[in-house]
């Protein structure tokens, strides 16, 4: 086992955490995962020559306390400061975009005037989007739940959070509401690891995620999982 493999790996497998709730990230159910963070999983472990465990989650607080709690040895998830402390991250090898839904009835139009008083903003508890606007919103409040959009409904609030695609798709979906275009972050997903690996092991995944992104590997996967390929980082 190469020294990197038996830092990244310590019992001998791989433990990949894989967020099934990010629909651009994973799809499939928890016995049959599918999708990017599965397939740069499984690269990774062909080139380490190691095991490769997939833990599935359904969220991406949980798949961020399985890394930090020592159940997984890999993550895939959006760079936040708040998770940045504990976990060394790599470039990003995917952005996406959070977004707003708003009723159809909503006088609120643009980004900007979602954060004013009185705005109820519903997100997914933990999500890259709930960190992002706890941290930047000066007014407005955040309302968690399982999903953003559930939390919304239930609660009657102003606003929905989420990620473009899904959130696009609900719309579609529900014609009592619209879609605020504009974004309101940018979301760079990447690979992580605990802290304490070495600088090594830190470099290695790093220089992976560029070469899957320059070789085409990222592009090709999003697009076998039905995802656009304009997807992939910069």
């Amino acid at each position: 086992m190469t020294t990197v493999a038996a830092d990244l790996a310590p019992t001998g497998v791989l433990r990949a955490s894989i967020n099934l709730g990010n629909p651009v990230l994973a799809q499939g159910t928890p016995d049959a995962p599918t999708g990017i963070t599965v397939d740069i999983a499984r690269e990774l472990t062909k080139r380490l020559d190691l095991p490769l465990e997939l833990v599935c989650f359904d969220a991406a607080r949980k798949s961020f306390e399985a890394l930090t709690t020592g159940q997984a040895d890999i993550c895939f998830l959006a760079i936040e400061p708040a998770r940045a402390a504990e976990v060394a991250f790599t470039a990003p090898y995917v952005v996406i975009e959070g977004v707003f839904t708003v009723p159809q009835d909503s006088t609120l139009t643009t980004v900007a005037e979602v954060d004013a008083p009185g705005v109820r903003i519903g997100v997914k508890q933990g999500s890259a989007y709930d960190l992002y606007l706890t941290r930047t919103l000066q007014h407005a409040e955040i309302v968690r739940g399982a999903e953003g959009v559930d939390v919304f409904r239930a609660e009657g609030l102003e606003v929905a959070a989420g990620i473009r695609q899904p959130i696009t798709q609900y719309v579609a979906q529900n014609p009592d509401l619209r879609l605020i275009d504009e974004r309101f972050m940018q979301i760079q997903q990447a690979v992580g690891t605990t802290k304490d690996k070495s600088a090594e092991t830190v470099a290695y995944l790093t220089d992976l995620i560029d070469e899957l992104k320059s070789s085409g590997f990222v592009a090709a996967s999003l697009s076998s999982a039905g995802q656009s390929s304009t997807l992939v980082a910069p």
